[in-house]
């Protein structure tokens, strides 16, 4: 068995999990949930309302200004009105988190961006059912696996070579973050689902389709959609590019053309800008989340409840937050252990949550990070580059249970 001074073939150094009760870890983490479901009520419902509104009037504001001239306000408030509504909105209806919570039903796992109302719940590039499967099941359940299409060190192979150029590296990595929703999430989430409905009609005996583990890629799976030269990849750009696209660059600046083409051009130009801004943010609090020298990644699959909680924590970090407004500029994605350890719970019970997991974490001896997101950025950055490699737990070691 390889000791915690071993290093895979791709740099990632071979140390153990912590060895904990597992039974008794589980225990106190599932009595707390437990709690936290029971609390659900209006407190959450309204605090689901009250982001809602925020990123809604940091979108109004932005267009309020847009039509002026090309400015950095409007491009900031719709920007951030963009991320609002994907981090906080999307990301937690759609897992679910507020099913219990007596909120309108449009704000229900089973109303929200469903059918036409994907264009009026959550315009944006990522097919909803497609983003829903990669991110809520694949994300999800193999969590630092190389069967987790979100790995960030997996799929970053190419950038991390020696031989390939530091300023070539910082210029794709920077092209990445300006486009990532439309370059990396939108075609990746719609191959998982693509794949998941071909696995569907596959018949017994055929070879297996590949994985976002196994499949060839330079950098991940979705990058094969980005051409319209197949079936699937014109389907993407039918399913996903074109219909963002005619909104958001060609519907809603048309309607400022009674104030003249200049408030046309600026509208135009303010919303490509604010999709470059809202990109780059959203990068920066979400790819953080899993990535760093201090963070665990694994081969196989959890054993049982205790050590699927052990790993979540240990391959997940927060960042520091509190209070709503430190929250919302964050998109919630500050509480990413508290969220990786329970999918469906609001946004407000994971604030609540935080202090209770890290003392559990802290009398069984298991490391809970949290630091600042520009701190998480340089570790990411690292990471990119192959200045550093993740954790990477041994396979079929032993851990108490």
């Amino acid at each position: 068995m390889p000791n915690r001074h071993d290093s895979a073939m791709d740099g990632s150094t071979f140390v153990p999990l912590p060895q904990i009760d597992r039974s008794a870890f589980a225990a106190e983490l599932t009595a707390l949930r437990r709690e936290l479901v029971a609390d659900i009520g209006p407190e959450d419902a309204a605090h689901l309302l009250r982001m809602e509104r925020w990123g809604r009037l940091c979108t109004a504001a932005g267009y309020a200004c847009a039509w002026v001239v090309p400015n950095p306000i409007a491009v900031l408030l719709i920007g951030m009105g963009n991320v609002a509504r994907w981090t906080m909105v999307t990301h937690h209806v759609m897992h679910r988190g507020y099913d219990k919570a007596p909120v309108p039903e449009r704000l229900t796992s089973a109303k929200y961006a469903q059918g036409w109302r994907r264009w009026l719940d959550w315009p944006d590039w990522m097919d909803p059912k497609a983003w829903a499967y990669e991110h809520n099941h694949l994300h999800h359940f193999h969590t630092g696996e190389v069967d987790d299409p979100d790995l960030v060190e997996h799929n970053a192979w190419l950038l991390r070579l020696r031989v390939m150029p530091r300023p070539l590296k910082w210029v794709l990595v920077l092209l990445l973050m300006l486009t990532w929703k439309l370059s990396y999430y939108a075609p990746n989430t719609l191959w998982a689902l693509q794949q998941r409905e071909l696995r569907a009609a596959q018949r017994e005996g055929e070879t297996p389709l590949p994985t976002p583990g196994n499949i060839w890629r330079l950098l991940y799976p979705g990058e094969r959609l980005l051409l319209p030269i197949t079936r699937r990849g014109i389907a993407f750009w039918w399913r996903c590019v074109l219909p963002n696209a005619a909104i958001k660059f060609g519907l809603v600046p048309a309607l400022f053309l009674p104030l003249g083409t200049w408030a046309w051009a600026a509208v135009l130009i303010n919303s490509v800008l604010a999709e470059l801004y809202a990109n780059v943010h959203a990068f920066a609090i979400i790819v953080p989340n899993h990535a760093g020298d201090d963070v665990w990644r694994f081969e196989g699959h959890p054993r049982d409840r205790g050590e699927f909680y052990l790993r979540q924590i240990v391959g997940s970090v927060n960042y520091p937050g509190g209070s709503d407004g430190r929250d919302f500029l964050m998109g919630y994605l500050n509480y990413q252990i508290e969220h990786h350890l329970w999918p469906d719970l609001p946004m407000l019970k994971y604030r609540q949550a935080a202090p209770r997991v890290k003392a559990i974490c802290e009398r069984f001896g298991v490391p809970y990070v949290e630091e600042s997101v520009f701190e998480r950025f340089k570790r990411l950055w690292a990471i990119l580059m192959g200045d550093a490699s993740m954790r990477r737990a041994p396979q079929g070691e032993a851990v108490l249970g």
